[in-house]
């Protein structure tokens, strides 16, 4: 049975951790009282991990991952993203290093509708200054199989695409981390295959650490490691270690 504690020792590993989560809690009042939603969750992930969060619907995983990525602030704690203090920094400064480290899918794409495809995708370029952003947009447009689809907006494209579309802009900007939150949520079984097979493809060719919200145990099966969320205790567990069991 492996040690299933609330924390990793991030030192066991070669890789600088990319994520060190300390003592973090979020509590909010409700007319019964005070609801404990994440509760003293203190682990760290390392740069280059593919890390499931799980656990049972309403249980507090996108509260967490919100936490984890400096989107909503914890009652107590501190975040550290490559080092950095996210709570010691202005909301600003949080958006700053977010430009710079860090990439979003979510399960409901969020693609501007006045942008095309192309447009969706060189906005974060656009936005951090980047000189070559029409090139590099194209690049990994192509590269997830829509370079045909370029002039397309949102409203003609398939969900698919959309998500494909999504996880090409959360990939262009080159992040050392990337947040999935239920990616697959909006799309059918084969495709929502085929967009975990394209994450885990770049995830893997680009040393990207991933961290992904999911209720799916198959999908978080693929993954190194897990994070479990219950009654607002979160526990790690090596996903090879439970499969041995």
């Amino acid at each position: 049975m492996p040690d299933m504690t609330n924390s990793f020792n991030a030192d066991s590993r070669s890789s600088v951790p990319i994520i060190r989560v300390d003592h973090l809690s979020k509590r909010v009042p409700t007319t019964d009282g005070v609801l404990t939603i994440v509760n003293n969750a203190h682990f760290s992930v390392a740069a280059g991990e593919a890390v499931a969060v799980v656990g049972a619907s309403g249980s507090g995983k996108s509260t967490l991952l919100g936490l984890m990525a400096g989107l909503d602030n914890p009652s107590t704690g501190k975040v550290f993203i490559n080092g950095e203090d996210l709570f010691a920094l202005s909301e600003d400064g949080r958006a700053k290093l977010r430009g710079r480290l860090v990439g979003f899918v979510f399960q409901s794409f969020q693609l501007l509708p006045s942008l095309n495809a192309l447009e969706n995708i060189m906005l974060p370029l656009e936005l951090s200054g980047t000189a070559d952003a029409d090139a590099r947009a194209r690049g990994i447009l192509g590269r997830v199989g829509l370079a045909a689809r370029a002039t397309h907006y949102p409203k003609q494209l398939s969900g698919g695409e959309q998500q494909r579309v999504a996880i090409a802009r959360a990939f262009v900007t080159e992040p050392k981390l990337l947040f999935a939150d239920e990616p697959t949520g909006n799309l059918d079984a084969k495709t929502g295959r085929a967009m975990i097979d394209l994450l885990f493809e770049l995830n893997r060719e680009r040393g990207t650490t991933l961290i992904l919200v999911t209720h799916d145990l198959n999908l978080a099966a693929r993954c190194g490691r897990r994070l479990t969320i219950d009654e607002g205790i979160v526990s790690t567990e090596d996903e090879q270690a439970a499969m041995a069991m």
